[in-house]
């Protein structure tokens, strides 16, 4: 893959400035990309006239953005990706990367649409991306290489955990990950609202659960001790935790997120096949 001339930065047209594509955009500026090195296109074009201001990038059309950039990366709906890529693969250059943040969109669509030969990744992310403690997972199309996941990966370091995976995985990426905060916030909201029940005021009990399920996490990636074991350290024989582990297993509450876990990957799956 070659770049423009500019100390090997290549130069990214960033398709969709929604919640997704700001958040890539910001990332890319996080981590050092110079600002005339990014173009954003919107269709909304005040949308993408406040992250120029914001970020200090360019703005264009679909086709002036993708012309001669080393990077496309697709941040829109995935409705409207065939329509997206019908429109500028004409103008992609030879040898640029196509970058596809779009849930649910396999590969092979990308590289059908394109010119033979052009390279494609697909990314899962999630929405904890936006303050750069995110998970995304990164899969390879028949034309991508390692030196095209290790610039994906560039990209997208200031967004938090970044892994490598086959395309077959993405649905369960989906699943865990990239559904997996709403499944956290449901936990956070359900202790909070325990809390309350049980007399505390609710602001407080917010604070509580949120901090607890910040700092569990934080041990178990710190520690990297596997969660059973720091489970068993805080449950004292006859003590209150083994009691309210007792109750989460007898209400299935372990057995619950697992089949909403497979229940999301399914629908990931039903999505992907159009």
């Amino acid at each position: 893959m070659t770049t423009q001339d500019h100390g090997g930065t290549p130069t990214v047209a960033v398709l969709g400035g929604g919640v997704m594509g700001g958040t890539l955009v910001a990332a890319l500026r996080t981590g050092g990309w110079p600002g005339d090195r990014i173009t954003v296109a919107d269709q909304d074009v005040a949308r993408a006239a406040a992250l120029a201001e914001e970020h200090g990038v360019r703005t264009a059309g679909n086709d002036d953005a993708v012309a001669g950039a080393d990077v496309v990366l697709l941040a829109v709906k995935p409705d409207v990706v065939p329509a997206v890529l019908a429109q500028v693969a004409p103008g992609l250059r030879a040898g640029a990367l196509v970058v596809s943040v779009a849930a649910g969109v396999p590969l092979r669509v990308y590289e059908e649409a394109l010119p033979a030969g052009t390279p494609v990744v697909r990314v899962m992310p999630n929405t904890p991306a936006l303050i750069g403690k995110g998970a995304s997972a990164i899969a390879p199309g028949r034309d991508a290489g390692a030196e095209h996941l290790a610039l994906v990966e560039r990209m997208l370091a200031a967004t938090g955990l970044v892994e490598r995976v086959a395309e077959k995985h993405l649905d369960a990426v989906t699943a865990l990950s990239g559904s997996g905060p709403a499944y956290a916030f449901y936990v956070i909201d359900a202790l909070a609202e325990a809390g309350v029940l049980l007399g505390l005021p609710r602001d407080l009990a917010s604070r509580l659960a949120v901090a607890t399920v910040e700092g569990s996490a934080a041990m178990v990636a710190q520690t990297g001790d596997h969660p059973a074991v720091l489970r068993e350290r805080v449950s004292s024989p006859g003590g209150t935790t083994v009691a309210g582990v007792a109750a989460l297993d007898a209400h299935a509450v372990r057995a619950g997120l697992v089949a909403g876990v497979r229940a999301a990957a399914e629908r990931s799956r039903e999505l992907g096949a159009g």
